[in-house]
């Protein structure tokens, strides 16, 4: 039964059961920066399917096209050679307006914080909140405070960013991205920045959130005390997929 249920999970079709449809479908993807002599290959050949509240850990050395992979997945530079679907788009040759509302359905945790100096935490998280449409001002706030104790900063609610220390600052960056309840997570090197119980208290709040809402999470990581969330652990050398 076990084996039924996994294979179920990741999509196979078996009799009476359709298969479940990847939230990210990328298929023989190469990407390069430049042109003619100067042109520098990054990915090659990749193919990777994650399905509904999946958790994936991309690891590999540094260079080696984590980082590039997601922003092609995050619909943040777009794709040359191959195929990039995510929520069932296809996102090569899409217009701006569709990698735009693509966009606005990810959360992204990135290395670096990118918080606005002159809000406060609660008010760097609201202004993603609010950019909910079925959200008032109110539960807008309310959501934004609810998040920061998540992540354990209920007491830096009226803090700016200056009076935050570089772990605090990535708990807020964290809160940010999953204020809006976002369909996929995407978050580079999230926990880099974090003690061991801070970094283990947010996977552990990714951990909920795909178990809880089905939202898939896509982490690239070195960080080996995150590794046992993991449903896979796909490995990157070299632009390409070796594990």
């Amino acid at each position: 039964m076990m084996e039924v249920v996994e294979n179920h999970r990741v999509g196979v079709d078996f009799e009476g059961v359709p298969p479940v449809p990847p939230v990210i479908g990328i298929s023989d993807l190469n990407f390069s920066f430049g042109e003619g002599a100067l042109r520098q290959q990054i990915l090659y050949d990749m193919s990777l399917a994650i399905q509904p509240g999946e958790i994936v850990l991309v690891t590999g050395p540094s260079g080696s096209g984590k980082t590039t992979l997601l922003t092609l997945i995050g619909a943040l530079r777009s794709a040359k050679e191959g195929s990039v679907r995510v929520f069932g788009e296809e996102l090569r040759g899409a217009s701006r307006t569709k990698l735009a509302l693509v966009r606005r359905n990810i959360g992204f945790i990135f290395q670096a914080h990118n918080l606005l100096a002159s809000l406060t935490a609660e008010q760097n998280v609201r202004m993603s909140a609010e950019l909910a449409p079925d959200l008032s001002a109110g539960e807008a706030r309310s959501r934004s405070e609810e998040m920061l104790r998540d992540v354990g900063l209920g007491d830096r609610l009226g803090h700016f960013p200056n009076q935050l220390s570089g772990g605090q600052k990535q708990r807020v960056a964290i809160a940010r991205a999953l204020v809006g309840r976002p369909r996929l997570v995407l978050a580079d090197e999230p926990t880099a920045a974090l003690d061991s119980k801070s970094g283990r208290d947010v996977v552990d709040l990714l951990q909920k959130l795909a178990r809880e809402r089905g939202t898939p999470i896509l982490m690239v990581t070195h960080d080996s005390r995150v590794l046992d969330i993991a449903d896979r652990i796909v490995r990157i050398e070299d632009g390409r997929i070796v594990q």
